[in-house]
């Protein structure tokens, strides 16, 4: 008796009990019975006689059947079961293309370009390193066919601007916010997304190809080079012929004209033995650097690919009875904050017992907190809405928009909060730079609301923009020199400065500290004076605030160790009307905000 053969697709569980061909109902043999030899059962897949063993029917998966769904008319057994693909290879883009020399050009630029200018400070050289790392960006997309969206320019624009605040201010601590978004928005230059995945993992992807990027430029120029490693020779030769040229030359000039001298020590870095592995970290950081840009040009990570999975929608009394309660909340606060404001403070002080700064202190934070956590609340309750039909999205609408209108006036209540406590202790770093924040968790409510109304899907890019204009702005408008200005005001107005704060502050601060009257101009400018004095770096990496400081104090010098410096940097009494006589806490609340 012949070996019957397994059908493709099932397990092979032995040979079948023999019994008689006949007794095989005809209804059980399908078209698998007429592929092995004919409908009636005559052919090789059915031997003759009564003894044969009868071939087990094969299902009929070209029709389909509940054992086998989605097989396919024309293949005759199941399709293979494929496994989940991970969630970073259903991102993962196919492998970047040949790199250009366009490309490898540009990255070699930026590489010596930071050597030779990052050494020495920030200023207008961040600009021009970034400009070399567009460059190579720029040849890796147009050979991977990708085109310039609206968007992309967006990112790509606001980037860029984003290096002129290092090139104007003298702070570090706008220069750190605009350089940290300039990556940012870079980054999401080079992803292009547009959804919320998209927005949050694109302005981090680059890194992604920190590693990556540089061993796909190596094999790019193997690939370019590997036949014409003749010509490397002559290159080599040339560069070392023309470098000796420029050094023994102009050591000869710079020797001969002091003024040709003077042009050269500006526009050469000084680079010491000291120096060398410094200059070499930064031409490692720029070629990679450049690299990694070109290369998720090349072939970006597919952020937007991530979804998160739609909240399970509640019932309407469910969802909506917390929302408004905490709706009918901010407007019994609201409402309290209003007959503050047109019944006077004074009665609020002779009520409540506190003094005007302790008032004016004490809910700014509370308020912050308040802000961020409605904007988490709209989320969750966006995520868990119900979602039926029109009367739905009514509801919706009818309940998250009061909330947002109520936000927005808790931001203004917030502010004037901080207005106040400045009024009562002078304008920090700090201070302005949570009012700054305030401002912008504000700007984002109202963008909630314009998503509501028109349609959100544009609403995570504009927040990310939102973003990048608030710190773009912040950078711009000095935030050291409006704290120096708003101190010098509160000087005139109550005789009180506090002279050891505002020395700390930065060259943007200058202008301001300088209409003050001596000795008290002198004690704020003196370590800033000497700081300028000390530090001489190239025109590449000197801001224009700092610029302007130098012309400032070379007019009108400080005078250095003034003998009349109020004790502890504080000039004026311990108190005034508006602390109620706490004393030296005038300047400070000991809260942190400083």
């Amino acid at each position: 008796m012949p070996d019957i053969p397994p059908v493709p697709g099932e397990p092979d569980t032995g040979p079948e009990p023999q019994e008689p061909s006949d007794s095989v109902p005809q209804g059980q043999r399908g078209d698998g019975d007429a592929a092995r030899g004919g409908g009636d059962g005559s052919g090789p897949g059915t031997p003759q006689g009564s003894g044969a063993q009868p071939v087990p029917p094969v299902p009929n998966v070209r029709q389909g059947s509940a054992q086998y769904p989605h097989a396919h008319p024309d293949q005759p057994w199941p399709p293979p079961v494929r496994a989940p693909q991970p969630w970073l290879a259903s991102i993962r883009p196919e492998p970047a293309g040949r790199v250009r020399w366009a490309t490898l050009w540009c990255a070699l630029g930026t590489a010596l370009l930071s050597t030779w200018l990052l050494g020495d400070g920030l200023g207008p050289n961040l600009l021009i390193v970034a400009l070399g790392v567009a460059g190579a960006a720029h040849a890796a997309a147009s050979r991977a066919g990708r085109r310039l969206r609206p968007w992309t320019a967006v990112w790509v624009a606001g980037s860029l601007v984003l290096l002129v605040v290092p090139a104007l201010r003298d702070a570090g601590w706008p220069t750190f916010l605009a350089v940290v978004s300039t990556l940012a928005l870079g980054s999401l230059a080079l992803h292009g997304g547009r959804s919320w995945s998209g927005i949050v993992f694109g302005s981090v992807g680059v890194l992604d190809s920190l590693v990556t990027g540089p061993v796909w430029g190596f094999r790019g120029l193997r690939e370019h080079t590997g036949g014409s490693r003749g010509r490397w020779g002559g290159v080599v030769r040339t560069v070392v012929v023309a470098a000796v040229l420029l050094l023994v030359f102009g050591a000869l000039f710079a020797g001969a004209d002091a003024a040709f001298a003077d042009l050269l020590g500006e526009l050469t870095p000084d680079v010491s033995a000291s120096d060398a592995p410094w200059r070499v970290l930064l031409f490692l950081l720029g070629l990679a650097g450049a690299l990694a840009a070109a290369h998720t040009a090349a072939a970006p990570l597919r952020w937007d690919r991530l979804s998160l999975s739609v909240g399970r929608a509640r019932g309407r009394m469910e969802w909506a009875v917390p929302l408004i309660v905490l709706d009918l909340l901010f407007a019994v606060f609201i409402a309290v904050q209003l007959a503050v404001l047109f019944g006077g403070y004074d009665k609020v002080l002779r009520e409540t017992g506190l003094t005007y700064a302790e008032y004016a202190r004490q809910g700014f934070w509370q308020l912050l907190w308040a802000t961020l956590l409605t904007l988490v609340v709209i989320g969750l309750a966006l995520r868990w809405a119900p979602r039926d039909g029109a009367r739905d999205r009514t509801l919706v609408h009818g309940v998250l928009g009061p909330l947002c209108v109520l936000t927005l006036i808790v931001v203004a209540s917030a502010l004037r909060r901080m207005d106040l406590y400045v009024d009562a202790y002078g304008l920090t770093r700090l201070r302005i730079s949570v009012a700054a924040m305030e401002l912008w968790l504000g700007m984002v409510i109202v963008l909630i609301v314009a998503a509501g109304l028109f349609g959100g899907r544009w609403l995570p890019r504009a927040v990310a923009a939102s973003c990048a204009a608030t710190v773009l702005a912040f950078g711009l408008a000095s935030p050291d020199a409006l704290v120096a200005e708003r101190n010098v005001q509160r000087y005139e107005n109550t005789g009180k400065i506090d002279i050891g704060y505002l020395k700390g502050l930065s060259a943007d601060a200058v202008p301001a500290l300088d209409t003050l009257p001596e000795p008290l101009r002198s004690c704020a400018l003196e370590d800033v004076q000497r700081d300028l004095r000390d530090a001489k770096p190239p025109w590449y990496a000197t801001s224009w605030g700092q610029e302007r400081a130098r012309r400032i104090l070379a007019e009108r010098p400080a005078v250095d160790g003034p003998p009349a410096c109020p004790p502890g940097g504080r000039h004026g009494g311990l108190s005034d009307e508006h602390d109620g006589g706490a004393g030296a806490g005038d300047y400070d609340p000991g809260t942190g905000m400083d």
